[in-house]
């Protein structure tokens, strides 16, 4: 199986490319190296046969026409896009030229060599969305998210995530495009870019820096860790129904608080402070405009479909993260220094 993987120098595209080529398959890491990907997330397999990159933007359909005319893959797992909430609603316009319209050149382009290999009935096009899609969950913890949930986006990011989700089922209904989708939680875990919560307060307490939480700490979300993410991600690929969607969750429900008290414990134990606990360093900032209050994924139809449940619970993929960050400093530290980041620091 041959797969194309955009944003494959990202997080949870990384995380994917590492995984498949351990388990065989080729690669192809389409990716545009913009501010968050970093090609030293996919070194463990840079030198496989089994691994190629092709620097491109999917907002250019010429560059991705010629990517799959050269390598003709028979799966596309499309992961590219813009995903920080802050920055969506500071500069939307990047978000939905990416999101939207990268999806629909991502579509056609799929499309195009789709038709021209001749319709071959083993394609994918497997879209990879997230469930703040579907808006904010009353706080009743019998209440989640299904494939059946209505979509009810409440920021740029989730807007653009949703119209990309759109799209996708749009090429399938119109053009027949094989395609399966995907909505998943939070995702924590090693190469994570330090401006999303967790690497945050990391590195942030590392520093004895104020670790900065929106709000009272209240909100809920459900926590998956990435490398069980990747493993859900390449089931869907190769065994969903077309046509369908299938959400993804870590089953791991904490509210921010919680979630950064815990790994507070785990840095005292793993490398405690000269004087003080490191949960002494939270600190209540003012929250972000349409702050969804509770995600919570019912993962049901994957688990009954196609037998997959997270494998890690969130307090050992916590600690197996912070593991990570202290032996990797030589990942995260250069990237405190880009352009940026420092001033999002505290702001996630």
């Amino acid at each position: 199986m041959k797969l194309l993987v955009t944003g494959g120098a990202g997080f949870i595209g990384s995380a994917v490319v590492r995984l498949a080529v351990a388990r065989g398959h080729q690669v192809v890491n389409l990716d545009a190296l913009t501010y968050a990907a970093n090609l030293a997330n996919v070194a463990p397999v840079a030198d496989s046969p089994l691994y190629a990159f092709q620097q491109a933007d999917i907002r250019d359909l010429a560059a991705l026409d010629a990517c799959f005319a050269a390598h003709q893959p028979d799966i596309v797992m499309h992961l590219a896009a813009e995903s920080h909430v802050d920055r969506s609603i500071d500069g939307p316009a990047e978000f939905i030229d990416t999101n939207i319209t990268g999806t629909f050149n991502m579509l056609e382009a799929a499309r195009t060599y789709w038709m021209a290999q001749g319709r071959p009935q083993g394609f994918r096009f497997h879209h990879i969305s997230t469930d703040e899609v579907f808006g904010s969950l009353p706080s009743d913890p019998s209440v989640k998210f299904t494939e059946a949930t209505a979509y009810d986006p409440r920021s740029p990011y989730s807007a653009s995530k949703a119209a990309s989700d759109h799209l996708v089922r749009a090429w399938h209904e119109s053009y027949g495009l094989p395609v399966v989708l995907s909505n998943c939680s939070n995702n924590y875990g090693p190469y994570h870019f330090p401006e999303k919560l967790i690497p945050v307060v990391i590195l942030n307490a590392l520093a004895g820096k104020p670790l900065p939480i929106y709000g009272d700490g209240s909100n809920v979300r459900d926590w998956l860790y990435v490398e069980d993410h990747a493993d859900a991600l390449l089931l869907v690929v190769s065994q969903g129904q077309l046509g369908r969607s299938y959400n993804i969750g870590g089953e791991n429900e904490r509210t921010n608080l919680q979630l950064v008290e815990t790994i507070c414990a785990i840095l005292d134990q793993l490398r405690p402070r000269e004087t003080g606990a490191y949960a002494d360093l939270i600190t209540f900032v003012t929250d972000r405009p349409g702050h969804d209050a509770r995600y919570a994924i019912d993962p049901s139809r994957i688990r009954t479909e196609l037998g997959w449940r997270p494998s890690v619970s969130v307090e050992e993929g916590l600690e197996r993260t912070v593991h990570w960050y202290l032996e990797n400093e030589d990942w995260w530290h250069p990237l405190l220094a880009r352009q940026g980041v420092g001033q999002r620091l505290g702001t996630t």
